[in-house]
């Protein structure tokens, strides 16, 4: 049957001899060694994947890191800001406080230099008066009065018009 359809026997497993040896010869020096390198093609992948995942996994918390860095330094650069806000309104309402010291210094300085002035003033009107006192009583008398008893008349004079209240 085979003959008759002009196939020899030997020759097909002469065939399947010589395909089983090709697929044992090929999966022995060419298969395997194809799947030992497809095998450690696909760990060295994985292990690239790997490093980057733990590069990814350092970055991300190096950038928050970063971040919390910056979060605490603008909180630090409001705080410096806070500060020197306060110290400033310290500084300035001691200055202020300092200028109204001098003022009132000032004020009370020229208090009493008005009071010294307005002293010698009605000392000298004092006198003034004394001396007018002095010419009208020398006409009124007639005769002039002697320096000594002058004094006296107006030491009198002044007295009479502090008694008095007259100043005021």
């Amino acid at each position: 049957m085979l003959d008759a359809l002009g196939l020899n026997l030997k020759e097909i497993i002469f065939a399947m001899v010589n395909f089983l040896i090709l697929v044992f010869v090929l999966g022995k020096f060419i298969y395997k060694p194809f799947l030992g390198m497809l095998e450690n093609r696909k760990q060295m992948i994985q292990e690239k994947f790997d490093r980057a995942d733990a590069v990814n996994k350092r970055a991300d918390a190096r950038m928050a890191k970063y971040n919390r860095q910056i979060a605490g330094a603008e909180e630090e650069s409001r705080e410096i800001i806070r500060d020197a806000k306060q110290k400033a309104e310290a500084q300035a309402q001691a200055i202020i406080d300092e200028a109204k010291a001098e003022a009132a210094e000032i004020i009370a300085k020229a208090e009493r230099t008005i009071e010294m002035e307005q002293a010698k003033a009605i000392e000298g009107l004092h006198n003034e008066i004394a001396e007018l006192a002095l010419l009208a009583a020398e006409q009124i008398v007639g005769d002039k009065i002697e320096d000594a008893g002058q004094e006296a008349i107006v030491d009198r004079v002044i007295r009479n018009a502090r008694e008095a209240e007259w100043q005021n």
